[in-house]
């Protein structure tokens, strides 16, 4: 290099923004965030010029490389595109539920496009903007009448703000549960303005203790799916038909949280989930329930049932803080077309990699660790293993669904350290450890496999020389 020091020739933050390489970040982090990285790379190569520690100043594209560097470690790139490969389905911090191509595509039309969430086709005139969703409720569940709020636990919150404020709710102790987020359920019944009355015990409750209960002010008899936990052993609980006609005959009305929303029936693979439907014929007055969940669907809560009790809450109002958007909406009805259609398994995404056959799985395990092994570097370990892989989200608690996994070693590299470098790849792979870190394939959906592929291959690819260097 000629004339002046490195340190007075470094490359201005603006030159860096502009570069070609740098240039298309600010569409995904944002102009300010991109130039704050950049600002920090250029303060940090001030500092080691200016103390002897290198010669050569670095150049835009050196500085804008180390800046997109940071950036891919950030969160500042908003939600992009990751791939679960931890073996739980329904993964929380995932973004649960991934929805059907043609419920995206629903959420992309009404995005993009005017739509008319609030007006009749024919009349031109305003209409009620839950219609569409409330209409396939009411045929999939075999309700009344249906209304949609933007989670289960608002509908759980207005269905008894509406139907107990001032008034009694009971409920087993058996069925107090919290889930995520510290929602539990003798809080909700209080922000309604309720009265909790707790019968019977943690593990046995008798249709004799909610007949106990029953008294001039009670208005609700609350029945809550376990969702997320179990308890086994010797235990007791009262079935819905037996409790609809304890209410009904007492004159109180009966209320069934399901939790994770089971509209289609999982039985003919094994695993028996109660649906609303069945709810509702054996004599529930309101059922609740998540369409996030095992309804395979965005993020909203159902409440169906009864026509003057369902449009009791729809008057309240809390309904209108708790309503649901238009994206919601579009996809939510796409998703509840599938069900009605019969189409679920094979159209929605957890509903197909909840039936994904062992053998199936096997089998892709075996292809995609063989590609893996061509592109890893000496002395990395990569074997196919059975495991057993969960639903998620708090839903089917104790159903194990066995898959196989591909596990990766890598010698002189912690697992935590392998795992974090396939958070950092692109796209980013969350994966679980286990003696390794294990690729399960349950949760990867077939179209993103080549793309596993190609984010896990120059990790491995450079893992071991890295640890060694």
């Amino acid at each position: 290099m000629s004339g002046g020091s490195p340190l007075s020739r470094l490359p201005s933050v603006d030159a860096v923004l502009k570069s070609p390489a740098v240039a298309p970040a600010v569409a995904v982090y944002s102009r300010p965030v991109v130039r704050d990285v950049i600002r920090g790379v250029i303060a940090e190569w001030r500092i080691r010029l200016a103390a002897g520690g290198a010669c050569e100043r670095p150049d835009e594209e050196a500085v804008g490389c180390e800046a997109l560097a940071r950036l891919a470690l950030s969160s500042d790139g908003g939600l992009r595109r990751c791939i679960n490969a931890t073996g739980v389905v329904l993964h929380t911090g995932l973004g649960r539920a991934v929805l059907a191509r043609g419920a995206g595509e629903a959420v992309y039309e009404a995005a993009v496009h005017p739509v008319p969430i609030a007006t009749d086709y024919a009349t031109g005139k305003r209409a009620p903007r839950d219609r569409l969703v409330e209409a396939s409720l009411c045929r999939l569940c075999g309700a009344e009448a249906a209304r949609v709020v933007n989670n289960n636990a608002a509908a759980v919150l207005v269905t008894l703000t509406a139907l107990a404020a001032g008034r009694k709710v009971v409920v087993s102790r058996g069925e107090l549960v919290e889930i995520g987020g510290s929602f539990r359920v003798p809080d909700v019944i209080r922000q309604g303005g309720a009265q909790l009355v707790e019968v019977g015990t943690t593990n046995r409750t008798h249709l004799r203790d909610y007949e106990a209960a029953i008294d001039d002010d009670v208005a609700v008899l609350l029945k809550v799916h376990q969702s997320n936990y179990r308890i086994r052993g010797f235990t007791a609980q009262v079935g819905i038909a037996e409790l609809a006609d304890l209410a009904h005959r007492r004159g109180v009305l009966l209320v069934e949280d399901l939790g994770s929303g089971c509209v289609t029936s999982l039985r003919p693979y094994g695993i028996v989930e109660p649906t609303p439907a069945e709810s509702l014929r054996e004599g529930a007055d309101v059922v609740t329930f998540s369409c996030d969940k095992l309804m395979g669907g965005p993020q909203a809560g159902a409440i169906v049932g009864r026509a003057a009790l369902v449009a009791r809450i729809k008057d309240h109002p809390l309904v209108r803080a708790l309503r649901t958007d238009k994206l919601t909406l579009a996809a939510l009805h796409a998703t509840l077309v599938i069900h009605e259609n019969g189409e679920a398994f094979d159209r929605i995404p957890f509903h197909i990699a909840l039936t994904r056959t062992p053998e199936d799985l096997r089998a892709t395990a075996e292809s995609v660790a063989a590609r893996l092994r061509r592109l890893a570097a000496p002395g990395v370990a990569i074997d196919v293993i059975p495991e057993a892989a969960e639903a998620g989200s708090g839903a089917l608690p104790t159903f194990e669904l066995p898959t196989y996994a591909i596990r990766l070693r890598v010698p002189d590299v912690p697992d935590h350290d392998l795992a974090a470098r396939l958070r950092q790849a692109q796209p980013a792979i969350f994966t679980r450890s286990k003696d390794g870190v294990l690729l399960d394939v349950r949760t990867v959906r077939a179209e993103d496999l080549d793309l596993l592929v190609e984010a896990v291959g120059p990790v491995i690819a450079a893992a071991r020389s890295s640890a060694v260097d």
